[in-house]
């Protein structure tokens, strides 16, 4: 498993905020193309946030953003976030339905947070497509637009459009964007920076956990046992599963082995520790899990591709 290759493609966000929106969803959407760029040391993502009309955008807890006009601009790019957040039905008058269709034709996709599925919608961009919305509005806008599949998921995600519900599942959406993009390990690195998924509860089988929350589980245990690391029986055991259910849950979500995932959550922190402290690197493989550090050191190099003396000397 290799790290993230380097590139010089650079996505380009678009996002587009409305008077009253919601700046933890914003927060939410943008962090984890932020904390991309710094744990990669290159921009993989840029941003600029737009309005109809420009100008300062207030959010609902007083939060003011400078826009600027997207209409005027007329801007391409990887990805248009719209988030309307409150008075979203309001808000979908010809003129902003004629700016969505027009922004789907310069953006590859675009992205309805918590409420944009209504805009989406009133702009007749979603007939005949799946999409959800904030569960709050599900019915409403299940019963108002019927040529829509509406679905009850934390976030669908087509080829050229993709929407969420509220504040949590954009941080979700977004990360899965990172992940299709990228890499599974990428992701979970990202995650981890924000203790996504750190809660541990342990796996039941009588619960049918699905893929998606055995394997945050599991990695959430992985964390926890960084310098005793479990053997991967052991692990499934505390899960409360059995190791071949466990290796076809990774299998399925990451592509990868449970081990080969533990062994690149004990390097990733192996890296934290070169890059932010000053701890030896003696140190930083006992507290990773290697009693030997030349083993630590060729696992490393093999992971990124160079030494960690090559990572702390960029400090």
């Amino acid at each position: 498993m290799q790290n993230l290759k380097k590139s010089d493609m650079v996505r380009s966000l678009g996002v587009l905020l409305f008077e009253n929106f919601s700046n933890h969803c914003l927060a939410n959407a943008i962090e984890p193309f932020r904390a991309a760029n710094a744990i990669a040391r290159q921009t993989l993502y840029e941003w600029r946030h737009f309005s109809q009309d420009g100008g300062t955008v207030t959010s609902s807890s007083g939060l003011p953003v400078e826009t600027v006009s997207l209409s005027d601009v007329a801007p391409r790019g990887n990805y248009l976030f719209v988030m309307p957040s409150y008075g979203y039905s309001e808000l979908a008058d010809p003129k902003m339905c004629k700016t969505l269709r027009a922004a789907r034709n310069r953006f590859s996709t675009l992205v309805g947070m918590d409420t944009g599925a209504w805009l989406f919608a009133k702009a007749g961009l979603l007939d005949g497509r799946k999409a959800t919305i904030h569960w709050d509005e599900f019915n409403t806008f299940m019963e108002s637009f019927p040529d829509i599949e509406a679905v009850e998921d934390r976030y669908v995600i087509e080829d050229d459009l993709a929407t969420c519900g509220g504040a949590s599942t954009a941080f979700e959406l977004t990360l899965e964007l990172i992940r299709r993009e990228h890499s599974s390990m990428f992701a979970l690195e990202i995650a981890a920076l924000f203790m996504h998924g750190d809660k541990l509860e342990l796996y039941d089988p009588l619960r049918r956990w699905s893929t998606d929350a055995l394997v945050r589980r599991a990695t959430a245990l992985m964390r926890r046992k960084l310098e005793t690391p479990l053997p991967i029986p052991e692990l499934a055991r505390q899960l409360r599963s059995d190791q071949r259910t466990l290796e076809q849950h990774f299998q399925r979500k990451m592509n990868m082995t449970p081990s080969t995932v533990y062994r690149g959550i004990r390097l990733r922190e192996a890296r934290r520790l070169v890059e932010l402290t000053t701890l030896s690197i003696a140190e930083i493989s006992e507290r990773c899990g290697y009693r030997n550090t030349s083993a630590m050191i060729r696992a490393f190099r093999q992971e990124f591709g160079d030494p960690p003396g090559c990572y702390r000397s960029v400090r």
